[in-house]
Order: C-alpha cells, then structure tokens, then sequence
C-alpha cells in the first residue's frame, strides 16, 4: 500500500517561519550589511569590506567594554548561582510556606528592568536613599555618581536582587524532582549533610544549574537597561559595559557600521558560549545514559 504524503502541516509551520524572519534573520542580515559599509549620513552607504571589524577588534575602547563585561558577569555568577542554591536548600519541600517562598522569590522577576534601575537609583543616593544614606552613617564614604567602586558595588548589588531568585527557583526545581528513594537511603547508611548535597542533590541538579548558569550568563551579557538607568554608564566609563557601549557607538555618535561590526562580534560570542553550554548539556545527558 502506497502512503500518501500529506505537505499541508507546513501551512501550520509557516506563521512561526515567517515571525523568525520578521524578528531574527532579516534584521541580522540588515546588521550585517551595516557592517560591511561606512556612511557618513544622507542615507549614502560605501563598501568598506571587513575594516569596520578590524577596527573593532584592535580598538582598546573595545577591548575596555569586553573587559568590564566579563568582569560583571563573573562577579555575578561567582554570586547568585551559589546563593541561589544555598536559598532553594532552605527552603521548605513543601507546605503552604513553600508556596509563600516561592512567591516572595518570584517578585523581583516580574519588576521591569527600568523600574529596578529607578528604584535603585533612588534607593542608593547618598543623602537620601536608604543604603547610601546608610552607609555614609556607618562611616563608609559611599557614592555611585562619582566613585567607581561604589558604582560596581550598586550595579552588582541591583542585579543579585534582581535575579538571583531564577537560579533559586531553577534549583528548587531541580532538588522537587529528587526522588526520595535516594534521601532513604543515604539516611540509612547514615551519611551527612554535606554528603547528602554532595552525592545526591549536586549531581541530579547538574542539568537545571548548568541552564541557570547560561540563562544568567546571557542575561548578564546583554545587560543594558538597569545599569544604563542607575548610573548612565558612569561615573567616566567605570561601569560602560559592552551593550551600553555599543549603544553609544549607534546612537550617540552615528557610527553605524562600527556598531553593526560590534553587534556581530557580541552575538559570535554569546553564540560561542550557548553552544558550549549546549554541549556541557548534551554530554551530561550521553554520561547519565
């Protein structure tokens, strides 16, 4: 019996197909072209091959941005996957006060990114807000506006708040799906606390950290709002980080073919690491199996 091949499901595919275009690859291509080119406005465009990359690449004020980038985004995972952990283990397993937990950790995922960046920089002004005022009172000389380690130290402190609880929540999740076989047993054989975290829960969460390790990481990486908002940048280029300079390369000083170039290289990079991160995955599963 001969079957009958049915193509009308592509009409189904073909609403996503055409959203992908509109939102990924068409402006990517646009990005790209820009890149390629050099204008010096009126809308003229001249062919400038690959100088607008080499460019980026040997420029110092690049490798600056890359350098605070990387900076960030290690403090913050060196922070918030720890302590992400160390909260979803506090936590009840279960209960009407898990439900509360889990709903205090949900809270600051659901603030936009401009409001955390306006409350904390009310909430850090040195006169008036409550944690610059309060550690001048300590005798701690603090102000973000014009200290950059006082800015580092805000801009890291705001985003540990920020989300921080989706490595909680993503660790929650990862210890709800332990089977309690394994706690029995490591009961029976008397093994400790630390043993019980080391043995049992670690490995079976290896899979849920390693995604809340890259969602952070891409997050981090293209971090631009709430930095922008709290401190512009500043004070100088002390917390510039790469998404803000690029944005200030394009829109500040209309250099759109240096911007298009640095666009690119920023998504390789983050490209790079999610395939990594991919493959960290995968490979995790081929070992389990």
């Amino acid at each position: 019996m001969t079957k009958t091949q049915n193509n009308r499901a592509w009409f189904l595919v073909l609403p996503v197909l055409v959203l992908v275009a509109m939102n990924a690859i068409i402006p990517l291509m646009t990005v790209v072209n820009y890149s390629l080119q050099e204008t010096f406005g009126d809308n003229l465009f001249f062919w400038s091959g690959t100088d607008n990359y080499v460019a980026v690449l040997h420029s110092p004020r690049f490798h600056a941005a890359l350098l605070r980038q990387f900076a960030f985004t290690f403090i913050i995972l060196l922070i918030e996957v720890p302590l992400g952990v160390a909260i979803a283990l506090a936590m009840p397993r279960a209960g009407v006060w898990s439900s509360v937990c889990l709903v205090l950790m949900a809270l600051p995922l659901l603030i936009p990114w401009n409001v955390v960046g306006a409350m904390w920089n009310i909430f850090a002004l040195p006169d008036i807000g409550l944690l610059g005022w309060g550690l001048n009172a300590l005798g701690i000389n603090f102000n973000y506006t014009n200290q950059p380690v006082s800015a580092w130290f805000t801009i890291v402190l705001m985003d540990v708040w920020h989300w921080t609880s989706l490595v909680v929540l993503l660790a929650f999740a990862g210890l709800r799906s332990i089977d309690e076989a394994y706690y029995r047993a490591a009961k029976i054989d008397g093994a400790s606390r630390w043993a019980v975290f080391r043995y049992i829960q670690l490995p079976k969460m290896r899979q849920v950290l390693i995604i809340a390790i890259l969602l952070r990481f891409i997050d981090s990486f293209m971090i631009y709002t709430e930095p922008f908002v709290l401190t512009g940048g500043g004070p100088g280029n002390a917390t510039t980080l790469l998404s803000i300079d690029l944005v200030k390369a394009a829109l500040g000083e209309f250099n759109l073919g240096i911007a298009a170039a640095m666009s690119i290289i920023y998504f390789l990079m983050t490209l790079f690491v999610c395939w990594l991160f991919y493959t960290l995955m995968t490979q995790g599963k081929e070992d389990a199996a």
